[in-house]
This record gives structure tokens, C-alpha cells and sequence, in this order.
């Protein structure tokens, strides 16, 4: 069950933005109405002086405006650093969470799913504004992204890798918390960006790592499957195309992980609609020990494709896998493979158990087996 977002913990709720205290040696409403600023005040008029009151006061109006100093705009370094001071107090906050859930054993899984559900927050364009400088290389913009959407892990993912030792005492806090539900989920929106493009100390923190990266992509893609949404397309993305077709980039993870990260992204690549990619995929596809069996990389895929859709069970999304099966055209199959698509799409052609489909799924099922063997149904 997808945990229900929370507003985030430094934005009000019901206007989102912070609520201040009165400056200091501000005057109070009796000192206000003496020294004329009370806008509450009764008014006194006095015939003959209001006329000229009025008069002087419009005349002295511009030479006000004139004599104020115009308030100046922070130039882009200013900005920067604005940004910076923000994103370490973000980073501050969740530290601070994370040291709570490691001291209490009772609230340990509430807090850890708070803290996920607040760094998978949307972020508004006020927050924006204030927390995302204007040379944030890597994230895209908003006007240019396919899901018009921002996140909080996306921003903070970046800023580890800018600043690795705002991450470092997160890192290690969450390090001590492993075993715990939640725990991979957030070093995978937090800490992608860092695997790859900060050094690490040695091969046994590499394969620890990648490994935690494997296992919480897959819980949050998950996510995703089961509320039909894509919040967490940008971590796919960047796993895909930064990563799995960039020889150098998946070098640096361990080869175990390195497979694993291949066949997660051969189960969600028609979800998150990166189908086009697939050529150059299977292009850059990783040995296995027992290919010699399963097949080439074709093979691998279509498997992988085949165990998904058999675990689907929401029906807009098993829907949206089968109007996107027409990539699978022209792949080059083993026998046993081709058999297994082919049982796997059949299942969904009748009513009933196992899989129980609905009419519209029956019918994208019909339509799938028509265009990859049209031969079969005949």
C-alpha cells in the first residue's frame, strides 16, 4: 500500500509558508495609535485643513518615491547560495528524523515512511523558487520534462553529489538502518546520483551499496505499478540512460548488480513508456552464466516482460503493457521464450482463474497475440 503523503514538515498547512514572529521592539497597537500608524485609529477632521492636507500630501508623494532606495535583486550567487543554505537545513531536517527512528523501536517504521513520504513530495512553485538555484545541472526543467513533475529527491539527489558531505552523516544513518523497511527506498532517491558520480572507498562498499540501489528502485517503481503513477520516472530515467548505456557509469557498480539492474529495468521500460530505447538496451545487455540456456538478450527481456505482467493486477496498467507489446516485434526468440509469451497472453484471453481479466483486458489481450503470432490464432 502506497503510504499517504504528508505536507512537508517546514510548510505550513494550510498556506505553505512559514509563520513568523512579530519583529523585535515593534510597537504595540497603544504605541501604533500615538504615533499615528494605526491604521484602526478614529480619524479627527478639522474644517478647512482637510482640502490642504490632501493637497500637500499628493504633492509629497513623488518626492517620497524618489528619495526611497530601490530594494536590489539578488544577483545569481546570491541566489546559489540562498539555495545552498536551504537545501542543507532540508538536509539537517532529514538527519534529524533519521537519528529519531535509529533511537525509537516503536515509531522506527512510521518515521521512516514519514521521511520517504516527504522526499517524494511534489515540490510547489514557491518551494521551488526558494530551493532551486538557477545552475542545478542535471535536473531538467519543469516546461521540458514529460510528467511536468519535480520532487523533493531529485533536488536533494543533486545537491549530495555538489556537497557529499551534507550526505555523508545521512549515509551513515541509514547504514544503521538496513534491515528496516523504508531503508532502501530512501538511499534510492537520495543517493543514485552519488553511487555513480562520487568516488567510493572500495569494492565491498560499492557492491553494498548497489545493491540497496537494485533493491529500493524496485520498491518504489512498485509504488508506482500499484497507484498508476509516475513519481519516480526520473530515477528510472537516470538509471536507464546514465547509467545502463554508459559503459563507464555501470562499470563502477558491482557485475551482480549490474544484472540485476538490467533485468529491473527490462520490467518497468514499457510503464514508464522508455520502450524507444530498447534497441540500444539490448545493445549494451550483460552477459549472464547460464545464456548458453536462456537465450541472448532478447530473450532475457521478453522473460523478465512475461514474469511482469503476470504479477499486474491493476487494469490500467496491465492495459498500458499490452498497447505497448508491439515493440516486440521483429525479436529474434528462442522457441521456449516465444512459448512462454505466447502462454502468458493467452491466460489473459479468458475469463476466469488464475488471472481473472476483465472484458477490456481480454480483448488487448486478443489484439497482442493477433499482431506478434498472427499464425498461432489461425
Amino acid at each position: 500500500m502506497r503510504p499517504e503523503l504528508s505536507a512537508h514538515p517546514w510548510q505550513c498547512q494550510n498556506h505553505g509558508v512559514p509563520i513568523l514572529p512579530p519583529p523585535p521592539n515593534s510597537p504595540t497597537a497603544s504605541a501604533r495609535h500615538v504615533y499615528g500608524c494605526d491604521r484602526t485609529a478614529p480619524r479627527v477632521r478639522r474644517e478647512g485643513q482637510e482640502e490642504q492636507r490632501t493637497s500637500e500630501t499628493n504633492r509629497s508623494i513623488p518626492e517620497r518615491r524618489s528619495q526611497r532606495p530601490r530594494r536590489a535583486r539578488p544577483d545569481g550567487e546570491e541566489m546559489r547560495t540562498r539555495a545552498a543554505d536551504h537545501l542543507e537545513a532540508l538536509s539537517l531536517e532529514i538527519e534529524r528524523k533519521l537519528q529519531k527512528a535509529l533511537n525509537s523501536n516503536s515509531q522506527r517504521l512510521q518515521l521512516l515512511q514519514q521521511l520517504f513520504a516527504d522526499i517524494a513530495l511534489k515540490v510547489d512553485d514557491r518551494a521551488r523558487d526558494v530551493i532551486l538555484s538557477t545552475n542545478d545541472d542535471g535536473i531538467a526543467p519543469v516546461d521540458e520534462r514529460e510528467d511536468t513533475r519535480l520532487c523533493f529527491y531529485e533536488i536533494l539527489a543533486n545537491h549530495f553529489v555538489r556537497v557529499p558531505e551534507s550526505g555523508r552523516r545521512i549515509l551513515d544513518l541509514i547504514v544503521q538502518l538496513w534491515s528496516q523497511s523504508f531503508a532502501s527506498n530512501i538511499f534510492a532517491l537520495l543517493f543514485h546520483r552519488w553511487l555513480f558520480e562520487v568516488p567510493l572507498d572500495g569494492k565491498e562498499v560499492s557492491l553494498r551499496y548497489s545493491s540497496a540501489l537494485v533493491q529500493g528502485a524496485t520498491n518504489v517503481f512498485w509504488i508506482d505499478i500499484q497507484t498508476n503513477t509516475r513519481h519516480f520516472l526520473s530515477l528510472y530515467n537516470y538509471l536507464l540512460e546514465e547509467v545502463a548505456l554508459v559503459p563507464d557509469q555501470l562499470s563502477k557498480i558491482s557485475v551482480q548488480a549490474g544484472r540485476g539492474l538490467f533485468l529491473l529495468l527490462s520490467r518497468f521500460m514499457l510503464f514508464y513508456d522508455q520502450d524507444h530505447l530498447l534497441p540500444s538496451f539490448l545493445e549494451h545487455f550483460p552477459t549472464f552464466p547460464n545464456s548458453f540456456l536462456v537465450g541472448g538478450p532478447a530473450d532475457y527481456f521478453v522473460i523478465e516482460l512475461t514474469d511482469q505482467l503476470q504479477k499486474l493486477k491493476v487494469e490500467p496498467v496491465l492495459l498500458h503493457y499490452l498497447s505497448r507489446m508491439t515493440i516486440l516485434q521483429g525479436l529474434e526468440l528462442r522457441m521456449s521464450t516465444s512459448t512462454r509469451l505466447k502462454a502468458c497472453l493467452y491466460s489473459f484471453t479468458s475469463p476466469g482463474g488464475p488471472t481473472y481479466p476483465t472484458r477490456a483486458v481480454r480483448h488487448a489481450a486478443w489484439n497482442t497475440l493477433d499482431l506478434l503470432f498472427p499464425a498461432y490464432l489461425q
